[in-house]
């Protein structure tokens, strides 16, 4: 099982602009984070998932590649579908598949599109919501 803490959280509340930054946000059961322009029913793409490891090796600031949640401790390129990770003691969720880098990438750095391919972080699907904060654990079952 790994083991670590959410460190940041940004909300993407519309598109093509900045995240914004929070300290704390609400996951809804089926849907994603509350505010954030990804959270629909049925929509795929409810929540990404980023590890700071990952982004300081690429030298990119957290909420930088539109990620929702980034974390420390836990490597997100290992993650498989199906795998069910824990926020906290209530929150579930499920990755659901890797998060393809897009052409925006090379408008932040030349080439790292290239370079950040199966690392962009995972997609997951919220299964049990409920709020959550900067600092709370996250561990992910094998």
């Amino acid at each position: 099982m790994q083991q670590g803490s959410i460190v940041n959280i940004h909300i993407a509340r519309v598109k093509g602009t900045p995240s914004d930054p929070v300290q704390e946000a609400n996951a809804i059961s089926g849907m994603g984070l509350e505010g954030d322009r990804s959270c629909a029913k049925g929509n795929m793409r409810q929540v990404l998932l980023m590890d700071k490891e990952t982004l300081d090796e690429f030298e990119l600031k957290p909420g930088q590649i539109k990620e929702n949640i980034t974390t420390t401790g836990v490597d997100m390129s290992q993650t498989q579908p199906g795998q069910v990770f824990f926020i906290g003691d209530q929150i579930t969720m499920e990755i659901v598949g890797e998060c393809e880098p897009c052409g925006k990438m090379n408008a932040l750095q030349p080439g790292l599109l290239d370079r950040i391919n199966h690392r962009r972080g995972m997609l997951a699907l919220v299964i049990n919501g409920g709020s959550f904060k900067v600092g709370d654990s996250i561990r992910l079952e094998p």
